[in-house]
């Protein structure tokens, strides 16, 4: 039987479902960048139901979830940053899943939402030791600065941020 992937629009009804793919992907993700205090700080801080709920009413983030065969596999979210620029604030896919073009099906339907809506440029933050940075390169985003951004709790995000023409 073939495997169908499908990608769907996510809402408030998705937080928890977010929430449970956000935990299942980034111990694998993050073991060998993040402390485990760090870790489990900015899950809490980012995926909790409040946190998700935040994002999408307060500050429009909006999700799409990736599934196949009716599982949910990963998800991402985007925003508009600047009328002509969107941000991809968050990509994951489960790590058994990683390579198997899901990321790339997330990230497509990201580019496409930015074109229809009149975007030239996708933005995105990547710790500078994620090895997701040659999947963005290959993509063909490119490094345009650093960033250190202060979260709370003496932890930092130390990232580039990375920038494509769409």
């Amino acid at each position: 039987m073939e495997d169908t992937l499908v990608i769907r629009s996510a809402d408030i009804e998705d937080v928890n479902a977010i929430g449970f793919l956000a935990y299942q992907t980034w111990p694998s993700t993050y073991k060998e960048i993040l402390t485990l205090d760090q870790l489990q700080y900015m899950l809490q801080m980012m995926y909790s139901p409040a946190a998700l709920q935040e994002q999408m009413l307060q500050k429009h983030h909006h999700f799409y979830i990736a599934e196949i065969d009716e599982n949910e596999v990963g998800f991402t979210s985007y925003s508009e940053t600047e009328p002509d620029t969107f941000k991809i604030h968050k990509i994951y896919v489960l790590p058994g899943l990683q390579g198997k073009g899901v990321g790339k099906a997330l990230m497509d339907t990201i580019i496409e939402e930015g074109r229809e809506h009149g975007a030239k440029k996708i933005q995105l933050n990547v710790n500078r030791n994620n090895k997701a940075i040659s999947f963005y390169e290959r993509s063909g985003f490119k490094i345009i600065k650093e960033e250190n951004i202060d979260i709370g709790n003496g932890y930092f995000m130390n990232d580039f941020v990375m920038e494509k023409d769409i």
